[in-house]
């Protein structure tokens, strides 16, 4: 069954503002900017990936998306990451969605295999076939989301926010889902906070300087 990807971004100069202590507004867009690519090149080396779609209010966001083979949904207004997920899944729908992952777009650690263990655990279910399914990968802090693959998607309620990890746990076994979770370095670290640099060091080097200085501001 197809696996389509949603992928919510920010516009390139409003995501990351919780850096904005240790990186100037441009320096934040070049980073969402390599965020955004890295992201979208990972899932293209995952053959079972059917479909990419972008979902932005940002029309730079959704010109980089569209270069790298991603399809695009402008967002209009400033509507909630969970309303804005709603409305692409119901747009979705008569083009045959059923199977959805919904992934961030700052995972630095990201690789193939991550996305490949979240469709694995959905195929290795007990109840594949049988049961509405739901794999999902916390962060770090086992407080938010960082991955969240349904099967089907109709039916679940977006919790993205403060503690969504549980809130979503605690909605999927409300309606009789069964629940896998998978944890992984890739999927767990995403970029939060100045310290967080450490881990795009291998990119931009000359930020790991003020992710140490980050760390105890």
């Amino acid at each position: 069954m197809a696996l389509w990807v949603l992928v919510p971004v920010k516009p390139f100069r409003e995501g990351k503002s919780r850096l904005a202590s240790v990186l100037n507004p441009q320096e934040r867009e070049r980073l969402n900017r390599w965020l955004l690519r890295h992201v979208l090149e990972t899932l293209r080396q995952v053959p079972e990936v059917f479909r990419v779609l972008v979902i932005s209010r940002d029309p730079a966001v959704l010109s980089m998306a569209r270069e790298l083979d991603a399809q695009t949904l402008q967002e209009s207004g400033a509507p909630g990451l969970n309303e804005t997920l709603t409305r692409a899944v119901h747009l979705l729908e008569p083009r045959g969605l059923r199977r959805a992952l919904v992934l961030p777009a700052d995972l630095p650690l990201l690789t193939p295999q991550d996305v490949q263990a979240l469709i694995q655990a959905l195929h290795a279910s007990p109840l594949a076939g049988e049961a509405p399914l739901m794999v999902i990968a916390p962060d770090r802090h086992h407080s938010g989301t960082n991955a969240l693959l349904l099967d089907p998607v109709q039916g679940h309620r977006f919790a993205f926010g403060p503690g969504s990890f549980i809130h979503h746990i605690r909605q999927a076994r409300q309606q009789g889902r069964f629940v896998q979770v998978v944890e992984r370095p890739g999927l767990s670290y995403d970029l939060d906070h100045p310290h967080d640099l450490d881990l795009v060091r291998h990119v931009f080097p000359q930020w790991a300087v003020r992710a140490v200085v980050g760390s105890h501001s």
